[in-house]
């Protein structure tokens, strides 16, 4: 998608959207499930199956593994049925729950579909044996994203959620959730006798609204409340709360928005020109005063004042390369450089955070943390095409620049504890960013969908969910930040593949919080600003899940996952 936003240091830029996971659900059923299906059925000649979701939308497929939208209109109720005994295994649903609706194949009578509770299923045999329909279908539940970032959550119907973990690929993972969402919104409810609709807390401040759209706020995690604003009919569908300042908050009131910057002595109306439909989510980055809104007719944004009383600004939408779906939540991820969006269906979608054009962020290309760089590090400038960095007398390479990110190296000169450093881009603008300097700042690279980069010694390949490493086997490490080597290496340049330099830092890893044999710590050979750390595992280990990390020079970097079986 095109995102046009004019400003000193930005001007026409590129959002690349990406969809965190897929559209179905791993619930150990015969197939991944999807939501709720209401209708299926056959066109007359028995060529293109049709299926009605729970919102009214319809799609078809002739294939029977690519889904389209259609206009066809559903017949008169079926009247075909599925034995239900045809559907279980021990007692319980492989299918993930009774069939609400079935057709039979005007083509073969042996051919059913059936429609439930976690999608479409169709039986070649009469219903001995099933698969999932589910795989290309926009029909993924999810009401609201409960956390985004290196995991991303999102609530469904009841109380619990799905979640798509690093590495994972065959779906949404089922979770059992105490759902602190809903868990706030009861305590609240019960604290002011009416039924809350929405809830945020931060800090000591709670704020709520009601379905008759009421707003309240307390100071003291709900012991006594200021008296109830009231900005405009309807309910209160979404409040958004900020750690950094707990007395803000903006809060979704049927179609327009309101803010508080006082705790909620008074709310004012941002909506302005806003034309989102009924609003389902808010996020914003304080800092920035950037606001983001999701609604059913898409995702809208603007620059507001955050912190005091001011008129309300323009809502401009984020249009593009998103389904033409409603957009039911919007959340930026804890560091404000990711924006999460839930569109009714086709799931979870996320870019750098259109402020970032704006505001550019400089973090580690490794593993997008924000901490303090080291010589040789990999940096990565959100939100920016620089052509020129230079920090302290010494000209930082810039090895690849796009509109949304350029990626530099620090030389394997700097020196001293920050460094300022001068940016350039394409337009021959300037802007300065301050970056914190260590002799060392280890990090494990991630790929884009946030799993490690762990790789089997024996068999080349990486290591993943599914794909685990053996004990006693080797296991090279991908990293970032290790400092200076030996002998001394020019910037820019890829490591030789025959006898690249050595770390100097005393390099460990843990397994589990165990230190284990390091076998070699050097530049990556063919790779700019990569290391390389191998390791040994023990002859014993615990099979599933553990906890890596390293350390160098004495810093430790962030925890990742690493699948061991014995």
């Amino acid at each position: 998608m095109l995102y046009v936003w004019t400003s000193g240091f930005a001007g026409a830029q590129t959002l690349e959207w990406r969809r965190v996971g897929n559209t179905v659900v791993d619930a150990g059923l015969a197939s991944p499930g999807g939501g709720p299906v209401q209708r299926v059925w056959y066109s007359p000649d028995g060529s293109r199956l049709h299926a009605r979701l729970t919102g009214g939308n319809v799609f078809e497929t002739s294939d029977f593994e690519t889904w389209t939208a259609s206009a066809a209109a559903a017949p008169a109720v079926s009247t075909a049925r599925v034995p239900v005994d045809r559907t279980r295994y021990r007692g319980k649903s492989i299918l993930g729950g009774d069939p609400t609706d079935a057709a039979v194949s005007p083509r073969d009578a042996a051919e059913i579909v059936a429609a439930n509770a976690s999608g479409v299923w169709r039986s070649l045999d009469g219903g001995n044996s099933w698969t999932g329909l589910n795989d290309t279908l926009p029909n993924l539940p999810g009401s609201r994203i409960l956390a985004a970032g290196r995991e991303v959550r999102v609530a469904v119907d009841g109380r619990s959620e799905i979640a798509w973990f690093p590495g994972i690929r065959e779906g949404w993972q089922v979770r059992e959730s105490a759902r602190p969402d809903l868990w706030l919104r009861a305590r609240v409810t019960a604290r002011l006798g009416t039924p809350v609709s929405a809830a945020g807390a931060a800090g000591d401040w709670v704020h709520a609204g009601s379905e008759d759209g009421r707003l309240w706020s307390s100071p003291d995690q709900g012991a006594t409340w200021r008296p109830p604003q009231q900005l405009g009919a309807g309910p209160v569908t979404a409040i958004f709360t900020a750690a950094s300042d707990p007395r803000l908050a903006l809060a979704a009131v049927g179609l327009r928005i309101a803010r508080t910057v006082n705790g909620g002595l008074f709310w004012d109306d941002l909506t302005s020109n806003l034309d989102a439909g009924t609003i389902r989510g808010i996020s914003a980055d304080p800092a920035t005063g950037a606001v983001y809104v999701a609604g059913d007719r898409g995702l809208f944004f603007t620059y507001a004042d955050l912190k005091g009383a001011s008129p309300a600004t323009e809502w401009r939408p984020v249009a593009g390369a998103l389904p033409r779906a409603p957009a039911l939540d919007a959340r930026l991820d804890d560091a404000g450089n990711q924006l999460y969006v839930l569109f009714e269906g086709y799931g979870v979608f996320a870019a750098m955070a259109p402020h970032r054009f704006r505001e550019p962020r400089i973090v580690s290309a490794a593993d997008r943390g924000s901490g303090p760089a080291a010589p040789g590090a990999l940096l990565s400038i959100l939100g920016s095409r620089v052509t020129s960095v230079r920090a302290g007398g010494l000209e930082f390479p810039v090895l690849d620049a796009s509109d949304s990110e350029s990626q530099v190296q620090v030389p394997f000169g700097a020196v001293g504890t920050s460094l300022s450093l001068a940016l350039t881009d394409a337009r021959a603008n300037r802007r300065e960013l301050k970056l914190s300097l260590e002799s060392t700042a280890p990090s494990i690279f991630l790929d884009q969908d946030g799993s490690p980069m762990l790789v089997d010694a024996e068999r080349g390949v990486l290591i993943e969910p599914g794909r685990p490493v053996s004990a006693g086997s080797r296991v090279q490490i991908l990293a970032a930040g290790l400092g200076k080597v030996t002998p001394e290496w020019p910037t820019g340049l890829a490591a030789p593949v025959d006898n690249p330099p050595k770390v100097n830092a005393p390099v460990r890893v843990f397994v589990d919080r165990s230190p284990v044999k390091v076998t070699r710590a050097t530049l990556a050979p063919g790779f700019i600003g990569f290391y390389l750390i191998e390791i040994e595992l023990p002859a014993l280990v615990n099979v599933g899940p553990a906890e890596l990390y390293l350390e160098a020079g004495g810093q430790q970097s962030g925890r990742v996952s690493i699948p061991l079986t014995q």
